[in-house]
């Protein structure tokens, strides 16, 4: 099957522009492509100021010492996988009740 060519944009909005109006298979062959691995590749971060109780990040920090990981590092997993599970719909109380309900 002949591919449609893409066509040259003047901005990345121009592009996301076609992109949404446009079906990717009328111009690549999606059978052809390939895993692309990009170590280099750092994730984008925007640092942030965050008012935790004293408490709290005590917990965190004793956490991490323990782990022998940085706390920030910590607080970022923690903050992934919360978030992960609440886009998800499973939390760790629904985890723990489908647990209960499978023994």
């Amino acid at each position: 099957m002949a591919r449609k060519v893409i066509p040259t944009f003047k901005s990345e909005a121009e592009e996301q522009e076609f992109w949404r109006k446009h079906d990717s298979t009328d111009y690549v062959d999606w059978s052809k492509g390939k895993i692309g691995i990009f170590p280099e590749l750092k994730p984008s971060t925007k640092t942030i100021s965050l008012r935790l109780p004293e408490t709290l990040l005590a917990a965190i920090k004793s956490l991490a010492n323990k782990k022998d990981v940085p706390y920030q590092s910590l607080m970022k997993v923690f903050l992934s996988e919360k978030v992960q599970d609440e886009l998800s719909g499973t939390d760790e109380k629904s985890r723990r009740t489908l647990l209960r309900r499978r023994s």
